[in-house]
């Protein structure tokens, strides 16, 4: 790695000097000619070529190549912006099922036609994802719902996809002995089967709604049981926008609130990042995951410069192990020592919140001072 930052680093100096050597001899400056201008965009060019290629090879594969394409689309932190803008079509925007396929999978879990379960049923999908398709159906009591149907071999497809998956990263690995990426292939092996269920994700989505409930602006759509299964499930249709759309936010008077250097740093460390990822526990993966996430759509959005969704974590990760001592223990005084440590470290969060935004406040101030200096008003 050091050999390589080091021939980086030389040929972007040669890039400068050359640039600088025919920007003196030359009347007129024009950015175009600044040799780090041109290597910058020779250096884009080949990104979004190669993002371009890993798209079309998600898209051509799909299944688990898809939800490793949306995983890389959504960490805008980390990855450059040519990957994660090309990537990130395939959270809604994958290659779909055709109705004929769709009618398949409906008429084997429901056992009816789709003209006997639903008055309408709009042919062209609301959304297309890596391991299913959703469509806009009336009931023939009227009722509107979003009927979500698997991809018919998805199924059958992803325990091949794996193993081609960890063939490939075995290749890498002897070519580039520092990257160690088969936590990737464990945590596919474990959590594919899950999310191949639609009940298990019906059973989480009506968890998820009493966790949120005290949440006025947020919706999560009912579980029509009667008419769901592992590979079809039917839920309430609920008007919305997705939860990275900015403009929907504003439109609709919703708070946002509430990394450019990120992103370059942390590229010069994948190797140490991979190795320390591949002896992570599994559980604390799922944690990071999630954080990947949350700092994509908050990347989206606009809000990087808030620390919210991470005191938020902190706050349910304290409550979340507060409940599990609680449940492994039948001693009351324990309980209530347990809580009050609980209240303490809520409240602690909330102290450093507090803290950070008086150093906020302080901080807008004290640009505003350096600009009324800078530029005074004219008497």
């Amino acid at each position: 790695m050091a050999r390589k930052a080091l021939k980086l680093a030389s040929w972007t100096s040669m890039a400068l000097a050359a640039s600088g050597i025919y920007l003196y001899s030359n009347k007129y400056l024009d950015p175009n000619d600044f040799g780090a201008v041109r290597v910058g965009r020779a250096v884009a060019t080949v990104h979004l070529r190669s993002a371009r290629r890993l798209c079309e090879l998600c898209c051509a594969n799909r299944g688990t190549f898809i939800k490793v394409g949306q995983h890389l689309g959504a960490l805008d932190y980390l990855l450059p912006e040519e990957y994660t803008s090309t990537l990130k079509v395939l959270h809604s925007q994958a290659p779909q099922s055709s109705m004929q396929e769709i009618r398949q999978v409906i008429r084997e879990d429901l056992g009816k036609e789709i003209h006997d379960l639903f008055q309408s049923f709009d042919d062209t999908p609301l959304g297309t994802a890596s391991l299913a398709q959703v469509h806009k159906a009336v009931l023939h009591d009227g009722r509107t719902v979003a009927v979500k149907v698997q991809h018919p071999k998805v199924r059958a497809q992803s325990s091949k996809d794996i193993l081609l998956m960890e063939v490939l990263i075995l290749a890498v690995k002897q070519l580039f002995p520092e990257f160690e990426f088969m936590w990737l292939v464990d945590e596919a092996k474990k959590n594919l089967p899950l999310e191949l269920d639609f009940l298990n994700e019906g059973r989480n989505a009506e968890k998820v709604s009493q966790m949120l409930k005290h949440f006025d602006f947020l919706k999560v759509p009912r579980i029509h049981w009667d008419l769901s299964t592992e590979r079809v499930l039917l839920m309430e249709f609920v008007d919305g926008g997705q939860v990275n759309d900015r403009d929907y936010m504003e439109k609709n008077k919703i708070d946002v609130n509430e990394d450019l250097e990120i992103r370059n740093n942390a590229a010069n460390y994948l190797p140490q990042i991979s190795q320390l990822l591949n002896h992570v526990p599994r559980q604390m993966l799922l944690i990071l995951k999630t954080n990947d996430l949350l700092r994509g759509i908050e990347a989206a959005l606009g809000t990087r410069a808030s620390a919210s969704s991470f005191l938020n974590m902190s706050r349910c990760c304290i409550r979340a192990l507060a409940e599990h001592k609680k449940k492994n223990t039948c001693s009351f005084f324990r309980r209530t020592q347990i809580s009050f440590r609980e209240a303490f470290n809520l409240w602690q969060i909330n102290l450093h919140e507090l803290i950070l935004r008086v150093k906020g406040l302080k901080l807008a101030d004290r640009v505003l001072a350096l600009i009324c200096w800078l530029f005074p008003a004219p008497l």
